[in-house]
């Protein structure tokens, strides 16, 4: 008997969901204890959703009683989002891992069925919120819930980008490693270090003081709600913007296949019929969205959210990186600063590696601007308009206006921390 595409694909969204809940219910230990239900607080003729609000919605009894910070980068991809995760990295009391929820995505929705809807969706932003939760009080056990192939005895060498966070590569986890160093490549991580043993990455997690996560695979501020108020954590947001134009280049440049039809209008000034022009609305819907949370400042993130331009970072790193650390009450060391002097400098041949972070930082937030062709930046505009007004990203009504660096596209804004 032959099943038809459609009875497929909800066999497999099926099977995601109950995949999900099996991790959730049976696996690693409850992070969060929903109320007993009583007359007071609910019936049992109350709905799903309804349980679902009072479970995330209701008090707790445990607290964050370690004074650690967790701090969490909200980004998307292309937007400078490694860079800020070094200024963390590089910190001596920070336990900083990369794009953890990468394995979240690639287990619960496999790359052929990948799609945009609901239900997918709501899958992996709850599993994505407990692997946080867990990530946040230091139990690495839990990723090996999303790592394929399993871990053995707790080790790994499937951890994606383990080379990219220096607690990772350091003793204790690390002790072929030695002394820290700053200089550190990715590679030279791997290859000294061997597979990740999860239980001596735990530890390292608790001898440090805070614990920084970076992330592009979380579209808005509003989708961490429940970790925000979560009274166990100290979750503090740090939303990273970028001009959407400036996005929309370095992905072009950086994801050649996928965005070949974005390359063939810049290069033939004739637009494709089939371009998928969701790959540049959707970063300003979630922009425009995850923003207008922010800067509406809701109760919710008092003291919880700072916005932060990519470019106004570029442009100052120092004096912005400053502003950062006071934002999250933790004193920023001399590692990070020598760090950005040697990283925001560099010339041509020091970013040669598409996920880099050594570069001349002013210049590379200029680039997209001889990148572009004038027709697809006006179509950007257009399409973004509204966002664009709101993070302060001007228009350019000409190609000699675009490619004149003397006129900034960049307002003067100070978006002061939520407080």
């Amino acid at each position: 008997m032959q099943c038809s595409w459609k009875a497929v694909l909800l066999l497999a969204l099926a099977s995601i969901a109950i995949q999900y809940t099996a991790i959730r219910t049976f696996t690693a230990k409850s992070f969060h204890s929903c109320p007993i239900p009583s007359p007071v607080n609910c019936s049992l003729s109350q709905d799903t959703d309804a349980a679902e609000r009072l479970c995330d919605e209701s008090p707790t009894f445990s607290y964050n009683l370690s004074r650690k910070t967790h701090v969490l980068i909200l980004a998307t991809t292309r937007s400078g989002s490694s860079f800020v995760g070094q200024l963390f990295n590089q910190h001596f009391d920070v336990f900083y891992l990369f794009e953890p929820l990468y394995h979240v995505q690639y287990t619960l929705i496999p790359k052929l069925t990948q799609s945009k809807s609901t239900t997918d969706r709501r899958v992996m932003l709850g599993a994505s919120r407990d692997l946080l939760r867990s990530l946040y009080d230091c139990d690495l056990y839990f990723l090996e819930n999303y790592i394929k192939p399993q871990p053995v005895n707790h080790t790994t060498d499937r951890l994606f980008r383990r080379g990219a966070s220096k607690a990772l590569c350091s003793p204790p986890v690390c002790e072929s490693m030695g002394a820290i160093d700053l200089h550190l490549e990715e590679g030279d991580c791997v290859k000294k270090c061997g597979t990740l043993n999860l239980t001596l990455a735990t530890e390292s997690c608790r001898e440090h003081g805070h614990v920084a996560i970076k992330t592009v695979r979380v579209p808005e501020v509003s989708d961490l709600r429940a970790l925000v108020e979560d009274p166990r954590l100290n979750l503090k947001v740090i939303q990273l913007v970028r001009d959407p134009r400036g996005i929309l280049a370095s992905r072009s440049e950086t994801f050649r296949d996928t965005y070949r039809l974005w390359r063939i209008w810049d290069g033939t000034g004739r637009k494709p019929y089939n371009l998928d022009v969701t790959q540049l609305t959707t970063v300003c819907e979630d922009f425009w969205n995850s923003v207008s949370t922010g800067l509406n400042r809701p109760p919710w993130l008092k003291g919880k959210y700072m916005l932060v331009r990519y470019e106004d970072l570029a442009r100052n790193p120092m004096k912005k990186t400053e502003e950062i650390y006071d934002f999250l009450g933790i004193p920023m060391d001399s590692n990070v600063e020598r760090w950005i002097q040697n990283n925001t400098r560099g010339d041509r041949s020091s970013s040669k590696h598409k996920y880099g972070t050594v570069r001349n930082s002013a210049a590379t937030a200029e680039k997209w601007r001889f990148r572009l062709s004038y027709e697809i930046v006006a179509f950007t505009q257009h399409a973004c308009q509204h966002v664009l007004a709101q993070l302060g990203y001007r228009t350019a009504a000409s190609e000699e206006e675009l490619k004149n660096l003397s006129i900034s596209l960049v307002e003067e804004r100070d978006f002061l921390p939520f407080s």
